[in-house]
């Protein structure tokens, strides 16, 4: 008779964990570097709020660019970029990363994108009503 043999289990491969993610600096001197995550993504932000604010009061009031902000828009615009910059700056020193928060089509990404053009868009409109004298629209 044959000698009993115990069966080999099957081999399962297990992938190996992810690697963790790096940590994320919160000191001011890295989160405000040139190339940090907050400078290009606050600058970003303002400037798609700035191009939706400043077409929407243009189709609104025929006002172009310059005329709002002498109408009282630097007040506007500062108390619209301190507000946005805290609430930019206060998940990025306690740690948390843009990307984190990334998912789906509104990737970090796409925000970056999106801001590009809008601080194109806004010199784009400022230079084009400079030189045509009036209001876009």
């Amino acid at each position: 008779s044959k000698p009993a043999t115990t069966p080999t289990p099957p081999k399962i491969n297990i992938p190996p964990p992810p690697p963790p993610a790096p940590k994320v600096s919160t000191k001011f001197s890295d989160v405000l570097a040139f190339s940090g995550p907050a400078p290009e993504r606050i600058n970003g932000r303002l400037a798609m709020i700035g191009f939706v604010s400043a077409m929407a009061v243009e189709l609104s009031s025929s006002q172009d660019v310059f005329t709002q902000i002498g109408n009282g828009g630097v007040a506007v615009f500062v108390g619209t970029s301190v507000v946005l910059t805290l609430a930019s700056l206060v998940p990025l020193f306690k740690g948390v990363s843009v990307q984190s928060k990334s998912s789906g089509l509104m990737t970090s990404d796409a925000e970056l994108w999106n801001g590009r053009v809008a601080m194109l868009g806004l010199v784009a409109l400022a230079f084009t009503e400079y030189v045509k004298g009036s209001a876009l629209v």
